[in-house]
């Protein structure tokens, strides 16, 4: 089995911290420089979609007894895959709202 110390999880985090920031910079903007939300939408959609059939998987394979796999790196997957799913539904509900506010708008 193996374990993750705090350490290590803190790198992680700040690694996956600076790569994000990195690749909104580089995918977020199109050719004049201006944000395609639909995209930057779509690869979030995307992206919590791969965390949470990872996390599935290592939920999987820890049930089925992998030796490789540990119940804190499930645990701390499985939560990470929930934030995200969170995170993407409260920004659908905020454009649900938007959406709405404005088609309530009187001209």
């Amino acid at each position: 089995m193996t374990t993750i110390s705090t350490n290590q999880l803190l790198a992680q985090m700040r690694t996956m911290a600076s790569a994000a920031s990195q690749y909104e910079a580089n995918k977020a903007t199109d050719v004049q420089g201006q944000t395609d939300f639909s995209n930057l939408l779509q690869t979030a959609i995307n992206d919590v979609n791969h965390d949470m059939k990872s996390a599935g998987a290592m939920k999987k394979n820890f049930i089925n007894g992998d030796r490789q796999t540990s119940l804190a790196e499930v645990m701390v997957t499985s939560q990470k895959a929930s934030v995200e799913f969170q995170l993407v539904l409260q920004v659908r509900n905020k454009l649900l709202t938007a959406y709405q506010d404005v088609m309530n708008m009187q001209i």
